[in-house]
């Protein structure tokens, strides 16, 4: 079971990576993410189906599509440590559920990111092993 995830802690994490809030009432954010002139965000609490306190962050705005790719990317940062659901129950299509990620996920994250990465690292190390040589004056032998 994750624990509490509180909204004001997911607001401030959202806010500094540039997004707008709307505070929408829960009405507002209801009714969908049309009808709005600023593409931004609003947040509101609920229990998931494990009883745990979660926030579903929904995006809102002419281009809420992208506002949401936004909120998603950002608390699944590496410093960040969230998940973020798109498919749970009382969620819209332009909300996501959010909640604190578990040691696994978090591993799981960490060992993709490395997989990912590992292409590149060879290929930097190959281009420093060959500067290093060049710089010895060793051209030939590469």
């Amino acid at each position: 079971m994750s624990r509490v995830t509180r909204s004001d802690t997911i607001r401030r994490h959202l806010v500094d990576g540039g997004l707008h809030d709307l505070r929408l009432t829960e009405h507002a954010q209801h009714a969908g993410p049309d009808g709005h002139d600023v593409d931004g965000f609003a947040l509101r609490q609920q229990y998931d189906a494990h009883g745990t306190y979660v926030v579903v962050a929904g995006a809102y705005g002419p281009n809420w599509l992208r506002t949401l790719n936004e909120v998603s990317g950002r608390l699944e940062e590496q410093h960040i440590k969230c998940t973020v659901l798109a498919e749970a129950p009382g969620v819209a299509d332009h909300e996501v559920m959010v909640r604190w990620a578990t040691s696994a996920e978090l591993q799981a994250r960490a060992a993709d990111r490395e997989a990912r990465q590992a292409p590149l690292k060879s290929l930097l190390r190959q281009q420093e092993a060959t500067a290093e040589h060049e710089a010895a004056g060793q051209f030939g032998l590469f």
